[in-house]
């Protein structure tokens, strides 16, 4: 399927000159890591004592009950140190940092789940760190910030453009440019230039490798569905991948926002409001207009609000073997209030479009099928943005108090 970082046509890697060299080293460092039978090992060893690996399946019992159709079962990335699927490419990644001698790692990050893992990874190996961050993200997922700088990471708002996800990243290369023999950027997510669509899924397929092997130990079957959340895909491609050649029906949740007629929502994959461009580096559907210039985007989950999407999801939705779905943000949280309630589990907001695509679909679904749900990662850091979901009372009145606290 990989031609030179090509997808049936998406992907590839659109490079200053000044980048060719950089890129070069890491792909080469990369092949000769996933050739040495060492290397994965390694990984796994660390993954399993620094990590909490491999993270289990949990049978939904009360949810399964709820619907009355499929057996719902969620693959608990929650449970990875850090509290995100995020943790897997990040420690991969610093792996390959000290194949090639390097001494600082810079990252982007949009709900701030992949800026703390970066940070930890830093901390763990002995890099300096910065994370490049929008300004509206900071301001909704402060609880990261403050875990990313006691880690010992510099954290950089970024104040230009729509000040999220996508602007970070545009820093965050610009950095690079300017410092590339002594740092590698730890992008996040399965897009960008290759190596990076491929490497990041390589990494997160560890997800995959054990929910395949927990679901035919327990059920002796395959499931029958497996819902992913959608935003750059490192979790779908992640989960996705090693049923890829199953019989298995695979469905990536987008953000619908506001609605898909509002135009706020960052659906890339599951309406007509994307087309194919190039931009930060590679080939995908990216939310644009007419002149190629990217639009606004909107979703209740940070680490959606995005206007590209992997190249290799792209090629699987033109292939049909991928299908993509939507959840608005009201979906979405009336999704997490309900797995709250039912299983004691806090989705974060972007694991929440996962569980809201599998919960309009399973009371379809006959009692003999199985839906497994990939929940990327947990809730608290989006503890703000819940809480003003719920326009829950008594913390808009500890808000309060803390604020008058401050001032006092």
């Amino acid at each position: 399927m990989i031609d030179r970082g090509y997808y049936d046509g998406f992907g590839g890697a659109y490079l200053p000159e000044i980048l060719v060299a950089t890129f070069d080293e890491l792909v080469e460092t990369f092949q000769e890591a996933k050739n040495d039978p060492e290397f994965w090992q390694n990984y796994t060893d660390i993954m399993s004592t620094y990590s909490c690996r491999p993270t289990p399946i949990t049978f939904a019992a009360n949810l399964t009950k709820h619907f009355g159709g499929a057996s719902i079962y969620i693959k608990r990335e929650d449970l990875n140190h850090t509290g995100a699927h995020k943790a897997n490419n990040v420690m991969g990644q610093g792996l390959l940092v000290k194949r090639m001698g390097k001494t600082r790692v810079i990252a982007e990050t949009g709900a701030g789940q992949h800026g703390v893992a970066t940070a930890t990874m830093a901390a763990r190996f002995g890099f300096k760190c910065t994370i490049y961050m929008g300004e509206v993200d900071m301001r909704r997922q402060r609880p990261n910030v403050f875990w990313m700088e006691r880690l010992g990471a510099e954290v950089v708002p970024v104040q230009e453009g729509t000040r999220i996800l996508k602007d970070a990243i545009n820093e965050a290369f610009r950095d690079w440019v300017t410092n590339m023999d002594t740092t590698h950027y730890v992008l996040g997510t399965a897009c960008g230039p290759h190596p990076f669509p491929e490497m990041v899924s390589y990494f997160q397929s560890i997800i995959g490798k054990e929910a395949r092997k927990q679901i035919l130990k327990k059920e002796g079957k395959l499931p029958t569905r497996i819902y992913a959340c959608v935003g750059g895909g490192s979790n779908a491609m992640g989960i996705f991948k090693s049923f890829l050649d199953d019989p298995v029906e695979l469905v990536g949740v987008e953000a619908a926002g506001k609605g898909l007629s509002s135009g706020q929502h960052a659906t890339r994959l599951s309406s007509e409001d994307a087309s194919i461009g190039v931009a930060q580096g590679y080939k995908t559907y990216f939310l644009q207009d007419n002149d190629g210039q990217m639009k606004e985007t909107h979703s209740i989950a940070a680490g959606l609000d995005y206007v590209g999407v992997s190249p290799i999801l792209a090629h699987l939705k033109e292939t049909g073997r991928v299908r993509f779905e939507t959840a608005t943000d009201k979906e979405v949280v009336d999704a997490l209030s309900l797995t709250i309630k039912k299983e004691g589990l806090i989705p974060a907001l972007e694991s929440a479009h996962a569980f809201a695509g599998a919960f309009k679909e399973a009371p379809a679904l006959s009692g003999d099928d199985i839906i497994l749900i990939n929940q990327s990662g947990r809730g608290d850091k989006d503890i703000f943005t819940i809480a003003d979901a719920f326009a829950d009372p008594g913390w808009q009145e500890f808000i309060k108090e803390k604020a008058e606290e401050y001032h006092a």
